[in-house]
């Protein structure tokens, strides 16, 4: 049996079996094993290489990580000591908060109106330090809501807003930091404080210059922002945060911080603003130009809505406040409402001393002479004659001053549309060839010397030799001769040869020396056409030299200025900036120049100026080929000048002086004679002392002199010489006013241009050197 049990080789496991499983202990036939999957061994090999290769995996990334974050709190740790260490170096440089709340390299300058009221600015004005204690409580939400209304819960950066406005950034197709830039108020007060960069004029052209350059953007200049903002955290409270930003933030109009924004725009305190008042300043902070409502109302109120809304939003406001702020929105002040004097303001600017104007370091106060109601008035009469007498398209232009006997100015319109800062004023600036608005200079030499208005003229045809030139023969308008006339005639009916023949007589050097005295030094004319107006003047001059006849002869300093104060002082540094000056012809003759001037509106070419119910003096001119048209004239209490022209010089069409100009005077004058009561013009009418041609009897009288034929030819009653009859005052001015390119009304006495007369003295030089 062991053979055969050695035989069959007990020892060699039966392929049924497996090697590695044990005899039953019990001996026997052992039973056969369950069959196996013989995908088992190979699927048990395959699981357990995955979780090896897991393994490496998991540890890799934890070693990478490992490195990673030892990186990442080592940089952050040292970024973290860097912005730490520009957080207190500009702490460090930050001043105390009294010496950062005026942002300005250079004063303003403040006007008032003869009553004491503000009118205009000049230069950034600052209305004095407010803080966020002090504002209206209003106001002070109103910023808050609507420029960060986390600004109680960051400190100075929020990443949230940053965050937020690269998404809006790059949604419109913009860089990440152009445009939004998710500023906090915190960071709005650094860039107003140009990030600690003091203005340097060495540095930059301009203040404008320096503060572009503080406002510019960009990842650098963001990167500087944030730890000057923390370091500004660090050194002031939020409120004193929000003081620098209630002082120093630009407000549009010349306002530089919300005192002076509130004074410009509501004529009050930012202590005292209501709640739709303070939505339309802190809506202002967006875009303070745009937004202003100096520039347009309706945009500012609208914009005003959309604060209140947030306002509302955050719980400032109850729902009845914001009904009511929006029901009621913010208007402008009086002063800022009628946008009065930004010509005169212009023009006392350029009268007053560059270091107490452009340039001042100082805060400036200006008492002025201007009256805001007859500024109003003035404008809107030269808008009514545009609207209503002047094609529509017209591109002509119109200047008005009106002035006080004394020189002072009342009103001045420096052209038809309202004024920028610096526009050209064509009442100050513009040089103009005065036409026949010279002559009553002529005539002043004439009454100063003894002349009579009752004196005769003669006004027949006439030539002068001039050398170089030949014989100058003028003309006049109407290519008419009368023979002889009075002097009032002929300035009445403004002739021209009655006015050559006078000037000469009396001498063109002493007609110039008058003219010069009165204020109307501009390079006369050499030649016998200086009785033509051939010379140049302004407005406000010619104005300025008719104040000296209204004033009884004497010279005149037109003048906008009462007194000039720093603010905060009580004695000024300059009182009235012009007056009456010396005497240039007698008061007399003064009289008797103001009788003739009486008649130019009563009977002669002044017809359209007359006036209802008060006496008026004046004279009209035009001069060659119509380029100008004057009409300047007076009643006991104002002095009036209107010029009417192209700005490229280019002739009017159907316009005299005693046209279109003469209506604008009369409309200003009606206007700002309403409510002021009527006064008499002191005239004297001296009886004639010579004898006229071809008379045998001597002198004439006054009543005898046989004037020339007018229902308002003056009359004596036995014992004075008395210029109009009782109703004179009511005679109806034509119905048929003309427009431009319309012709006169029917039976006026014409008056215009200059017929034959050099232009200037380039006219002059061409006809010495070319001949007629």
């Amino acid at each position: 049996m062991a053979a055969k049990d050695r035989g069959r080789g007990p020892l060699v496991a039966d392929k049924r079996y497996s090697s590695s499983r044990a005899a039953p202990s019990g001996g026997g036939p052992r039973k056969p094993a369950p069959p196996k999957d013989p995908r088992a061994p190979r699927k048990r090999v395959r699981a357990a290489r995955p979780r090896r290769q897991h393994g490496l995996i998991v540890g890799l990334i934890l070693a990478v990580w490992r490195v990673i974050w030892g990186i990442a709190w080592r940089g952050s740790a040292m970024g973290a000591l860097i912005l730490g260490g520009f957080v207190w170096y500009y702490h460090a440089q930050l001043p105390e908060l009294e010496a950062v709340v005026d942002g300005r390299a250079r004063g303003s300058v403040t006007m008032l109106d003869r009553e004491g009221e503000v009118f205009a600015w000049r230069g950034e004005t600052f209305g004095g330090m407010v803080t966020a204690e002090s504002v209206s409580p209003y106001l002070h939400d109103a910023v808050v809501a609507t420029e960060d209304r986390r600004f109680y819960w960051h400190f100075g950066i929020s990443p949230r807003g940053i965050a937020s406005a690269i998404r809006i950034n790059l949604s419109e197709g913009r860089g990440p930091f152009e445009g939004n830039g998710g500023s906090t108020i915190t960071q709005q007060t650094a860039k107003l404080l140009c990030l600690g960069v003091q203005w340097d004029p060495t540095q930059w052209k301009s203040e404008a210059d320096y503060e572009k350059d503080c406002r510019t953007g960009g990842i650098w200049r963001k990167l500087k922002e944030v730890p000057f903002a923390m370091a500004m955290e660090v050194k002031y409270s939020k409120e004193e945060i929000l003081t620098i930003y209630f002082n120093r933030a630009y407000l549009g109009a010349g306002a530089r911080g919300f005192e002076a924004a509130a004074q410009r725009y509501f004529g009050k305190s930012a202590k005292d603003v209501s709640a739709a008042e303070a939505a339309m300043l802190a809506g202002l902070l967006k875009a303070p130009s745009t937004f202003a409502p100096t520039a347009s109302l309706d945009r500012a109120q609208n914009r005003a809505a959309v604060v209140v809304g947030l306002m509302e939003e955050q719980g400032y406001l109850t729902k009845a406040e914001a009904d009511e702020a929006r029901a009621n929105p913010a208007v402008l002040s009086k002063a800022a409402k009628q946008k009065a004097g930004g010509y005169f303001a212009d023009w006392v600017m350029e009268t007053t001393p560059d270091y107490l104007a452009r340039d001042t370091t100082e805060d400036v106060v200006i008492e002025t002479t201007l009256d805001q109601d007859i500024q109003k008035k003035a404008e809107e009469a030269l808008t009514w004659i545009f609207e209503n007498k002047v094609k529509a398209g017209s591109e002509a232009q119109a200047a008005i001053v009106v002035m006080s006997a004394d020189g002072a100015v009342r009103a001045m319109v420096g052209g038809r549309n309202t004024p920028n800062a610096g526009d050209f004023n064509r009442a100050t600036q513009a040089l103009r060839q005065t036409g026949s608005t010279f002559k009553p200079f002529i005539y002043a030499v004439a009454m100063d010397l003894g002349y009579s208005p009752l004196d005769f003229v003669e006004d027949t045809p006439m030539c002068i030799y001039t050398a170089g030139s030949g014989d100058w023969c003028p003309q006049n308008y109407d290519k008419e001769f009368k023979g002889q006339i009075t002097l009032t005639q002929a300035l009445a009916e403004s002739r021209n040869i009655p006015a050559v023949r006078v000037s000469e007589a009396v001498g063109r050097d002493l007609v110039k020396q008058v003219a010069t005295d009165f204020g109307l030094a501009q390079n006369f004319a050499d030649g016998p056409a200086l009785a033509l107006g051939v010379s140049e003047s302004t407005l406000i001059d010619m104005t300025g030299a008719f104040a000296g006849i209204l004033n009884g002869g004497s010279s005149v300093a037109p003048y906008g200025f009462d007194s000039l104060k720093l603010k905060g002082m009580d004695e000024p540094l300059f009182g009235a900036g012009g007056g009456i000056g010396e005497r240039v012809i007698s008061e007399k003759a003064a009289h008797a120049l103001t009788y003739m001037m009486t008649e130019v509106l009563n009977s002669g070419t002044g017809g359209r100026a007359r006036l209802d119910d008060r006496e008026a003096a004046g004279k009209t001119g035009t001069t060659q080929s119509a380029r100008d048209a004057w009409f300047v004239g007076f009643t006991a209490d104002y002095v009036v000048g209107v010029w009417m022209g192209y700005d490229d010089n280019r002739p009017l069409t159907g316009v005299t002086g005693g046209g279109l100009p003469a209506e604008i005077w009369h409309e200003v004058m009606v206007r700002i004679n309403e409510g002021v009561e009527a006064k008499p013009l002191i005239k004297d009418i001296p009886d004639s002392t010579y004898a006229p041609v071809g008379g045998s009897d001597g002198a004439i009288a006054a009543e005898d002199v046989p004037y020339f034929e007018d229902p308002n030819a003056p009359v004596f009653d036995g014992e004075q010489y008395q210029d109009l009859p009782p109703d004179a005052y009511s005679a109806p001015l034509p119905e048929d006013v003309p427009v431009i390119d319309g012709p006169p009304p029917e039976g006026a006495v014409m008056e215009g241009p200059v017929e034959g007369a050099r232009n200037d003295l380039v006219d002059q030089l061409l006809d010495d050197v070319l001949g007629n």
